[in-house]
């Protein structure tokens, strides 16, 4: 039983860190109760099942572990790649500290198997690793896009809003007056004139080092090479566009209300937009949320740690409102796409945007760092 010993002893361990790993993830940073919970109970569960390995194996208790552990003697110990010293982002440090779980448990079962011939630890140790892949999976999705990004400026783009310039013009000068994303919003094209102009929106953009994003269409941004995506309360889920797109697409989702936002943000929105703030003539909405609801987004640490674009009615006549409430970033429509001079619209509402806390670095990588930017 000295071999076994060394295992479980090794592997426990292993298995235990993985979900300690994971818990300070769902902990600390998407600050869930309930994927924390997951984690913790498995850990405990984890050790009820050493446990009951140990009442008919007395070489396998927590003594016995310990007496036959050799950190010293282990060659394994020795043994690594560069790539265990590397780790890029939040996600993948849970998706090795997943993997590293699961392979443990799967020692720990065949373990068992000869330490418990009735196979019942080994089944219910079985279990468990099937729900660390289901965590895993829980925990990567809700952190979202590595590469996810706090906007300052977007400029939903609708050609029937464009009375002095041709669509393709206006998206030029606002990213030439400040505009960070632009968002292509047509709700009546054909699907190969949204694709046409998506396309032709992601060229504007890479020349000018703005993000594009397609409103409600995850296919049309996939095959565009869009930046991301903005769906509304009706359309695809996140994990439906996820299951398209992968992280390839950062998601927008659309909310107007505190619940809707935390939703939004426990499946893995990569930014929010909130509102309505103000009246608007471009897409009415039964419920007006105002800038109460922009300072409770803010407020609640789940959602502020996720980017936001306070979205509805916004222009230069109320911009300074939205700057006083500590807002970040905003998405505008006919104020700038109407405008004779939209990259001038631009540049005075990313100014009274900025001007009341300047314009720190985003907790966020800026859009020159996503993919098929020029300069990432």
């Amino acid at each position: 039983m000295n071999t076994i010993a060394r295992m479980m002893d090794a592997n426990l361990n292993r298995a235990r860190e993985g979900l300690r790993v994971m818990e300070d993830v769902a902990r600390f940073v998407l600050d869930s109760g309930e994927l924390c919970s997951a984690c913790k109970e498995l850990r405990h569960r984890l050790q009820e099942i050493a446990v009951q390995i140990a009442a008919s194996n007395p070489g396998l208790d927590s003594g016995g572990l310990l007496a036959n552990r050799d950190t010293p003697g282990d060659v394994g110990t020795g043994i690594g790649t560069e790539q265990e010293y590397r780790r890029t982002t939040v996600g993948s440090v849970v998706m090795a500290a997943g993997g590293r779980c699961s392979e443990a448990l799967r020692v720990i079962e065949e373990s068992a198997k000869i330490a418990s011939p009735s196979g019942d630890e080994a089944r219910e140790v079985e279990r468990i690793r099937y729900a660390v892949y289901d965590l895993q999976r829980r925990i990567v999705l809700a952190i979202g896009c590595p590469w996810r990004v706090q906007w300052r400026l977007c400029v939903l783009l609708t050609e029937s809003l464009c009375m002095h310039h041709a669509w393709r013009r206006v998206a030029e000068l606002a990213i030439e007056g400040g505009a960070d994303c632009i968002q292509l919003r047509e709700k009546s094209l054909t699907d190969s004139e949204l694709l046409r102009r998506a396309r032709v929106l992601v060229e504007i953009g890479r020349a000018g080092g703005a993000a594009i994003v397609v409103n409600d269409r995850p296919d049309v941004a996939i095959l565009a090479g869009a930046s991301g995506v903005h769906v509304g309360q009706g359309d695809l889920p996140i994990v439906g566009v996820r299951r398209l797109a992968g992280f390839s697409l950062l998601v927008g989702v659309s909310t107007s209300t505190m619940s809707e936002a935390r939703l939004a943000v426990a499946a893995g929105a990569d930014v929010c937009g909130v509102g309505p703030m103000f009246p608007t003539i471009t897409k009415q909405k039964p419920l007006l949320a105002g800038p109460g609801y922009l300072r409770e987004y803010l407020e609640e640490a789940v959602t502020a740690a996720v980017p936001h674009l306070a979205i509805g009615g916004i222009g230069l006549g109320n911009i300074e409102e939205l700057a006083a409430a500590g807002c970040r970033g905003i998405a505008v429509s006919s104020c700038v796409c109407s405008a004779p001079d939209p990259a001038e619209v631009c540049r005075v509402l990313r100014r009274e945007l900025t001007g009341a806390h300047g314009e720190p670095a985003p907790p966020w990588p800026s859009a020159s760092t996503m993919p098929g930017s020029p300069t990432a």
